[in-house]
């Protein structure tokens, strides 16, 4: 059944799916509501609509009665979530703060951070959010910060190039890690433990003999993680960082079109890669997926306006034209 969505509804729904605070949220399902055409066809999606603002609303007034909030759970938004993990003074605020615009608290002495302090990455046409936390020792990490660490998409560790113990801050990294069940992709967990995708940011490139440290630190874990030479002051490697966050993520961008109207590039719909056409339906709305009827692709594989089955599997930049 036609729906015939206003453009002020697919604004607030693009809204509410970038949200990142739960206030934002309620305040794009409002619009949401107040913009969708009321009519039988959209009964079913004003009934979502409705039990998404109650739950949330919900939500938000038990928080504030009961006043227990874990500092360190962050809510995931963007494409996907990376967290960074490193030792005292190596860098990495200064580097979520230029990769991210966030207001990160960069100071000469350590332990300048005390909680998660997110930002969003930008890559291409997506956002991927960083959190930076604070810095892990040989004793330990924050009580709490584990469930963030173990959350995350992807952990991007830092180093100093330009510190003398350039070498121990990746063996601190790596050993806290793993004594807490977290290792590389592609090395053996210990028991009960799990692999996380992880990329190793080595910091101050800019610096005299950086990059032959880049290179000597290279030979030693490059088999093991991708690695990068950044610095905060010059942008170096930035690019490299968004896509090795993006490669990891192992995720496909597809865009929407309306049929008869030009497709909407502004804000792509992110899947896990081997996605279908099904369930981009579903990202777009759980009722498109029940009444799909029908679909056409553009893409690199496809011809234009190509006919797709629901369960045809989708590549990154795919346009969809769905129709129920």
């Amino acid at each position: 059944m036609t729906t015939n969505l206003t453009p002020m509804y697919m604004k607030a729904d693009r809204a509410f799916r970038e949200a990142k605070t739960d206030a934002e949220k309620i305040a794009a399902l409002e619009e949401m509501y107040a913009t969708i055409p009321k009519h039988k066809g959209t009964e079913k999606m004003q009934a979502d609509i409705k039990h998404r603002l109650s739950g949330l609303r919900e939500a938000a007034a038990h928080k504030k009665a009961g006043g227990g909030i874990d500092i360190f759970h962050v809510e995931r938004q963007g494409a996907g979530q990376v967290a960074l993990v490193g030792t005292p003074n190596c860098g990495k605020s200064a580097l979520v703060g230029a990769l991210t615009k966030a207001h990160v608290n960069v100071a000469p002495y350590p332990f300048a951070t005390h909680g998660p302090v997110p930002g969003m990455m930008p890559f291409e046409d997506i956002r991927i959010q960083l959190i930076d936390l604070p810095p892990v020792t040989a004793e330990g990490v924050v009580p709490g910060m584990i469930g963030t660490l173990r959350n995350a998409n992807i952990l991007l560790l830092v180093a100093d190039l330009a510190a003398p113990d350039l070498l121990d801050q990746v063996e601190v990294c790596l050993s806290v890690l793993e004594n807490r069940g977290l290792v590389p992709t592609g090395k053996t967990p210990p028991e009960g433990g799990a692999t996380k995708p992880m990329i190793l940011a080595a910091t101050k490139a800019d610096l005299p003999g950086a990059m032959d440290n880049f290179a000597a630190l290279k030979d030693l874990y490059g088999a093991a993680l991708p690695m990068v030479a950044a610095s905060a002051e010059t942008f170096l490697g930035f690019d490299a960082i968004a896509r090795h966050c993006f490669e990891l993520l192992d995720i496909v961008r597809v865009y929407s079109k309306e049929p008869g109207k030009p497709v909407d590039r502004t804000s792509p719909f992110v899947l896990k890669r081997g996605s279908t056409v099904l369930d981009m339906a579903a990202a777009v709305h759980r009722d498109l997926a029940a009444n799909l009827k029908r679909a056409r692709g553009w893409g690199d594989n496809l011809f234009e306006g190509q006919p797709v089955e629901k369960h045809h599997v989708l590549a990154d930049k795919d346009i969809i034209e769905l129709h129920v």
